[in-house]
């Protein structure tokens, strides 16, 4: 007994320093250091890559203001302004060439085509997505199919609807055209957002005494409202950016838009008024970046649930 209990009462003195808690928390501190420094890569990367995206429309800025010589000399920094800045190329942009008039018509025909995109696409898109239908699948796929059709193929005939309709030279010719490339992908998008709200819905509204009209203006539309940013965005953008038609289409100088007249009128043969180039590309970015981002999270929500659903 007696060797028994010295054994007992020498345990504690023999047994090494419990190091469980400072274990754990030497633990905590390693794995805590790493996720800051996983968190400071992920940080530095995307602020890296956003620096790398933002420098040509820094060097936009900065060549809309730079002066000839310095623009010319091989030798200069394109990011600095080795001699005085100057807003002559800018002044030039607004008082010499019909700049305010393209931006004008610009505006104009991407309301209306996404006004005429909407008027289109949400009951085309509606039909598709609640009839039950075998043909509703293959024909929300060919819709689509319609968009991938480059529009190098397309303008020679287009034209000669234009022509037959006689709409030449006038912003309505691309008010007519432009819905062919924008309502067949804003259907598809459209299709797969519909069918993310439920049936219920609309069928509770029409037992309160909605019509089918009635509730879908009523309940469905507030419901797709993120489905519907994603379209205003994508037809604005494609419309004021669009090549090809705009310029097979118009001809005339006060008929045409950002896209076809800044080229025409800052590109005589071979001068290019570089800066001035540089300013208008600036400030028609510069707001359309801004609603894009304003409504970045409702463009993407449309776009990732139309696909899931689709």
């Amino acid at each position: 007994m007696t060797e028994h209990g010295e054994a007992v009462r020498d345990a504690p003195e023999a047994r090494p320093p419990d190091t469980a808690g400072t274990d754990v928390a030497a633990l905590r501190r390693k794995y805590a250091r790493r996720h800051v420094a996983a968190r400071c890569g992920v940080y530095g990367a995307a602020v890296l890559a956003a620096l790398v995206c933002a420098l040509p429309f820094l060097w936009s800025v900065i060549s809309a203001f730079k002066q000839n010589q310095d623009l010319y000399d091989p030798e200069s920094n394109p990011f600095f302004f080795n001699k005085p800045a100057t807003p002559d190329h800018v002044t030039f942009l607004f008082t010499d060439t019909p700049f305010l008039t393209f931006v004008v018509n610009t505006l104009i025909v991407g309301a209306a085509v996404v006004a005429v995109t909407l008027l289109l696409a949400l009951p085309a898109a509606y039909s598709l997505a609640r009839l039950d239908r075998p043909w509703g699948t293959p024909m929300g796929i060919a819709i689509f199919l319609v968009y991938l059709v480059p529009p190098s193929l397309l303008f020679l005939s287009l034209t000669r609807v234009v022509v037959a309709l006689r709409l030449e030279d006038t912003l309505w010719s691309m008010i007519v055209v432009y819905p062919t490339i924008t309502v067949p992908v804003s259907v598809w998008l459209l299709i797969g957002f519909l069918k993310a709200v439920p049936k219920d819905v609309e069928e509770q509204a029409m037992v309160d005494g909605h019509s089918r009209l009635g509730a879908f203006l009523r309940v469905v539309l507030p419901l797709v409202f993120p489905g519907i940013v994603a379209v205003v965005v994508f037809a604005f953008t494609l419309t004021s950016s669009e090549f090809v038609y705009a310029l097979a289409f118009v001809s005339a100088s006060p008929e045409m838009v950002v896209s076809t007249g800044v080229p025409t009128q800052l590109v005589r043969g071979d001068v290019f008024f570089w800066q001035s180039l540089q300013a208008s590309t600036v400030i028609t970015a510069v707001p359309i970046a801004f609603l894009f981002n304003l409504f970045l999270d409702r463009f993407v929500t449309g776009f990732t649930m139309g696909a899931v659903k689709t």
